[in-house]
């Protein structure tokens, strides 16, 4: 017996030794680099180059540099901050999956039957593989988001690389990250917003009140309660009936001047830029002493709301020789008149309107011409993304009509200065670029990841939605209780 119990004691003792040696030998590897180092373990990082709106990738072994017109992302296995052409991006290590978009096959008289397309077949949607039905041009197109949006969802369906993407079409709506409502709203309220002769309501009116009809009849609306929804409002005037009925959807906007804010915020929706109504400056060869004008502004000068500052700083500047500052619409060549003069000028003035953001700041972005921006109410698009500080002057409006203060400040920015605001306006002119076929970094592109950043925001608040709903009490059941 005692042979035993020190045959088992021996042998604890050799365990316990064994354990102790392990652990100190493990111990000394920690510093070491050169071993188990997860620095020096392979890691597969992936170049993404946007260039000028067009994309390539590549190892990074294989990648040059890019050149300061590039935005670069570099996507590794650990969270980053990568600074590359003037953007900071931050990005989640492996490559992500596309937005998963299901689409809601409305009726033609809501989306391209607006376009007079008419339908062929049984299908609801244009062969967009043969013909592409035309947008009306003009100020029109300023508020075009939902026609290159729903093209581009169309174009997934037979795109040769949809893990390219930042949105596909799913057929199936339980697979979806959200839901897509393809209603041209803003067409819709410029074409048919005034009443015909005999007619109660506007045919804008009656589309709204079908649409809020359909939309919340849908057992998609029903389980998410609307937050998983995307409804396209951009136009401010556009929506003015349904958006009340489908505030809790993601609404994308140009801006929240004429929303109140339990219906339309940050923290829901997302703001889009305008497209662009003047000529792009290609192949921009300007510098500072070639553009002449040192101040542009043309467009209507009395408005109401918060307008008001335009008609105080024209009597300030009317008399500034190297200021243009002139009423000017789109008619009689405005536009053409318009991308002159913001191609020779050095700065253009964004002013409040009627409503905080205007056309005209996309205007000057793609004329390269530094943004001057006096409106406290604006939103951005991207601004999670890009500093607008970079490239645009923010003055408030108080400091704005003060005698002497903006002329004062716009002379105080030196050449270099200038020119550094100049190049960085090319390099972000891309990101507000609307067309079709869509390219990677173009504003298509930009406006499904700023939406792919809501979801994760938009699940928990529908699984928090469920946390009691499949709870239903007795009485509400049918059932009676038993009583004495």
């Amino acid at each position: 017996m005692a042979e035993k119990r020190r045959s088992s004691i021996t042998k604890i003792a050799f365990l316990c030794l064994f354990i102790t040696t392990t652990m100190m030998f493990v111990l000394s590897l920690r510093g070491r680099p050169g071993l188990f180092d997860h620095k020096t373990m392979p890691a597969e990082k992936l170049l993404t180059v946007f260039n000028n709106g067009d994309s390539q990738t590549s190892n990074q072994s294989n990648a040059e540099s890019s050149n300061g017109s590039n935005r670069a992302i570099l996507a590794n296995s650990e969270k980053q901050r990568v600074e590359e052409g003037g953007f900071q991006v931050s990005c989640n290590g492996n490559l992500k999956e596309p937005l998963k978009i299901f689409l809601y096959d409305l009726d033609p008289e809501f989306h391209f039957g607006l376009l007079d397309w008419k339908p062929q077949g049984n299908s609801v949607w244009p062969d967009i593989k043969t013909k592409i039905p035309s947008y009306p041009g003009g100020l029109n197109s300023q508020h075009s988001i939902e026609y290159w949006l729903t093209l581009d969802l169309l174009a997934s369906e037979f795109s040769e690389n949809p893990s390219s993407r930042e949105a596909i079409r799913v057929k199936n709506s339980s697979e979806a990250d959200l839901i897509f409502v393809p209603f041209f709203s803003s067409l819709s309220y410029n074409r048919y917003s005034k009443l015909s002769p005999h007619q109660k309501k506007s045919k804008n009116w009656e589309l709204q009140e079908k649409l809020v009809k359909f939309v919340m009849s849908k057992k998609e609306w029903k389980i998410s309660g609307g937050r998983n929804h995307v409804v396209l409002a951009h136009h401010p005037n556009s929506m003015l009936n349904a958006r009340m009925q489908l505030w809790p959807a993601i609404f994308i906007l140009s801006d929240f001047g004429r929303y109140p804010i339990n219906v339309a915020n940050l923290d829901k929706d997302v703001i889009a830029p305008y497209k662009h109504v003047i000529k792009s400056y290609v192949n921009d060869s300007s510098d500072f002493d070639s553009r002449k004008t040192l101040l542009y502004f043309q467009g209507a000068i009395y408005r109401k709301n918060g307008g008001f500052a335009r008609q105080e700083l024209y009597y300030l500047l009317k008399d500034e020789k190297d200021v243009h500052f002139s009423f000017g619409s789109v008619q009689r060549n405005g536009i053409r008149q318009a991308s002159q003069g913001m191609h020779s000028s050095k700065f253009c003035l964004n002013i409040a309107g009627d409503t905080p953001s205007s056309n005209r700041l996309f205007d000057a972005i793609a004329s390269h011409c530094v943004p001057v921006i006096i409106s406290d109410e604006i939103e951005l698009p991207y601004e999670d993304i890009l500093d607008y500080t970079e490239f645009c002057i923010f003055i408030r409006t108080s400091d704005a009509v003060k005698k002497g203060f903006l002329i004062n400040r716009i002379r105080s920015i030196t050449k270099d200065k200038w020119t550094q605001m100049w190049e960085k306006l090319k390099q972000v002119e891309p990101l507000f670029e609307f067309q079709y076929p869509s390219k990677e970094g173009d504003a298509v592109q930009m406006i499904w990841q700023s939406l792919s950043h809501k979801v994760s925001s938009v699940k928990m608040k529908i699984n928090k939605s469920k946390r009691y709903s499949r709870f239903v009490p007795l009485k509400r059941r049918g059932l009676r209780t038993r009583t004495k």
